[in-house]
């Protein structure tokens, strides 16, 4: 999928939105998703995203952070963290089975199907420019957003 365009996708969005994503061509994107909201891995991403989101701005880049959560879990995790952008819910997998980010992980000993931590950016034609699969939370955000630098 890298280089290739993204095929349209829509999912419900915190904010009263439905997010599309054709209706957001026009600018570059990152689209990150992560396992499950309030929780420490997914809390310190999102913080990072949420600190560089001035800086994400400046560039004229939208960030959406994206898992299998409802809206009502979506809406109270963006409001107790403050985060600046918009939350996508995908129970249904459209987006996650579109990016193949489901996998197989172990969780206290047992596997689990769930969503491998992933970012990816999408520039303003909508073609797939970098992804990141598996993705250590530390210093993420900071490297998406210099490659995000590289889309002007």
């Amino acid at each position: 999928m890298l280089n290739e365009p993204v095929p349209d996708f829509e999912v419900p969005a915190t904010g009263s939105m439905t997010f599309r994503l054709s209706s957001r061509l026009g600018k570059p994107l990152v689209i990150y998703f992560y396992p499950k909201d309030n929780t420490p891995g997914c809390t310190s991403e999102g913080l990072q995203f949420r600190e560089l989101h001035p800086d994400f701005s400046e560039l004229g880049c939208e960030i959406y952070g994206v898992s299998r959560d409802s809206i009502k879990s979506h809406e109270n995790f963006k409001s107790k963290m403050n985060f600046p952008f918009e939350l996508l819910s995908d129970a249904d997998e459209t987006a996650c089975k579109l990016f193949n980010v489901i996998k197989m992980k172990n969780m206290y000993g047992k596997t689990v199907r769930g969503i491998e931590r992933s970012t990816f950016v999408i520039d303003a034609a909508g073609v797939l420019r970098r992804e990141w699969r598996g993705v250590k939370v530390p210093g993420h955000a900071a490297e998406v957003l210099e490659f995000a630098k590289s889309l002007k």
